[in-house]
């Protein structure tokens, strides 16, 4: 019963954002976002399974909301890094793997963090395993997993762990 009620509630979260981002409530239009959430509820409703009720709480959304702004600032910032030192061959480049540990629990809420830093020019998360994260990063610029981890991802985890936690 829990995965059909997690299933519902992808349903209509997809369904509700689907509405938002077209902002078109024409029969056709609401078909076509009903089948397309329908589908993404069957395939991944199942990651909601566990406590699906906390997803419903208002506060979740509310930091979700105040995390888009940092996220991006931090994904324009990197982007007129890695535009600077591909301008100017000058500029160091130092590429490596570097392990991270993170403090987040929530399986969803560590695919979403790997998510952010691959769409962060610069890191890209190359593995998952139990609570650290291998990162691709265009210049290292420590090997010290505590101090990587405040340096890559540090600022994402506060956040996330309010909204997913």
């Amino acid at each position: 019963m829990a995965k059909r009620g997690s299933q519902i509630l992808v349903l209509l979260i997809s369904l509700v954002t689907w509405i938002l981002l077209t902002w078109r409530l024409d029969p056709n239009t609401l078909l076509v976002g009903f089948i397309f959430s329908l589908i993404g509820a069957f395939k991944f409703g199942e990651l909601f399974t566990e406590l699906p009720h906390k997803y419903l709480e208002p506060r979740r959304y509310l930091w979700f909301l105040y995390f888009i702004p940092i996220f991006v600032f931090e994904m324009v910032k990197a982007n007129l890094d890695v535009a600077r030192r591909v301008l100017d061959p000058a500029l160091p480049i130092n590429p490596g793997l570097v392990k991270i540990k993170t403090t987040l629990k929530n399986d969803l809420a560590k695919t979403v963090l790997a998510l952010a830093l691959t769409l962060t020019p610069g890191t890209t998360t190359v593995d998952i395993h139990e609570d650290e994260l291998f990162i691709h990063w265009i210049d290292v610029k420590t090997t010290d997993p505590e101090a990587a981890q405040q340096m890559i991802s540090g600022k994402y985890e506060k956040y996330l762990a309010r909204v997913f936690e």
